[in-house]
């Protein structure tokens, strides 16, 4: 669906040449003399990186229908990861690379939100915390109580996260998909 840059928004999908992309900021500029025009800050869906593009005023861009449906992560399949619409009931198999890190955060049963342009998952939503169970660490010794300390961790899904020096196997810890910290214990 073709708009003009006049009807731009934060948030927005666009079908650009460079790719797919979605507004991140955009600012329309009048100045004293010459033609008006866009100018906006563009995030590239599939690889994360951000440009900045400048558009006429009124200029025809093509609008991307990303298509957002709440999936129900079931079971791995080989490499790829199972979903089940929780609509439709069909189930879909997934490659990893298209899920990104969010894979380190996906328990069975666990449910998503897959951000779909056509057939192909260009983002998955993930809750901003997820709570997972420590399967490997290092035991905290008696004494070793330094402010601040940090020790690996590995969780039941398999990533790695620095948790201070009290947390120990079995332990169900409270970690941020954002950024992949650890917040606290649950």
């Amino acid at each position: 669906m073709a708009i003009t840059t006049n009807d731009l928004k934060n948030g927005m999908s666009l079908n650009l040449n460079e790719g797919l992309f979605q507004v991140v900021e955009f600012q329309h500029v009048k100045p004293g003399k010459g033609g008006a025009f866009v100018r906006t800050t563009l995030r590239n869906v599939r690889t994360g990186a951000q440009l900045d593009k400048t558009f006429r005023a009124g200029e025809k861009v093509e609008q991307a229908v990303i298509d957002k449906r709440d999936m129900q992560y079931l079971y791995r399949d080989g490499a790829d990861y199972v979903f089940m619409d929780s609509e439709t009931y069909e189930q879909r198999n997934v490659d990893p690379a298209s899920l990104g890190s969010a894979a380190d955060y996906l328990r069975e049963s666990d449910s998503a939100v897959l951000q779909m342009y056509g057939d192909e998952i260009v983002g998955v939503d993930l809750p901003a915390a997820v709570e997972l169970t420590v399967t490997e660490t290092e035991p905290g010794v008696q004494g070793d109580r330094v402010s601040g300390a940090r020790k690996p961790a590995t969780l039941e899904t398999g990533k790695v996260v620095q948790v201070p020096l009290f947390v120990n196997i079995g332990d169900t810890l409270r970690i941020d998909t954002r950024s992949g910290d650890y917040i606290t214990r649950a």
